[in-house]
């Protein structure tokens, strides 16, 4: 698992823009909010994604996960490295940033986005 395949399976999600920002981070976003950051800088964070309370108090507590800085208060991790979970695992928590995300866009924003092709 690679960045390349990390940046192909955000992209496979429903309108998301990618853009480098922050320096040298790769940033994925649905309707111009984040969902997801890939370091591409070798010994930066791997992945940074949004997840649920429950889940954050969990994944913290496991080795290679931390508590995403200046983004922790909203509940995002980072993984340190590209081998700290599975790539199934990975996948997963990608799916489910970017569903908390939409989630948390007006309801007018999310018609359009089921109407959108």
């Amino acid at each position: 698992m690679d960045v390349e395949w990390l940046r192909q399976h955000c992209l496979s999600l429903p309108h998301t823009t990618e853009r480098v920002q922050w320096g040298d981070n790769l940033v994925f976003k649905v309707e111009g909010k984040v969902f997801a950051v890939a370091g591409l800088e070798p010994g930066s964070h791997f992945l940074t994604v949004k997840c649920t309370p429950e889940e954050f108090a969990e994944l913290v507590e496991r080795e290679g996960i931390r508590q995403a800085p200046y983004f922790a208060r909203t509940h995002w991790i980072d993984l340190e490295s590209e081998d700290t979970l599975p790539p199934a695992e990975v996948r997963d928590l990608i799916d489910r940033s970017y569903q908390l995300v939409v989630a948390n866009l007006p309801k007018t924003k999310q018609a359009a986005l089921t109407k959108k092709k």
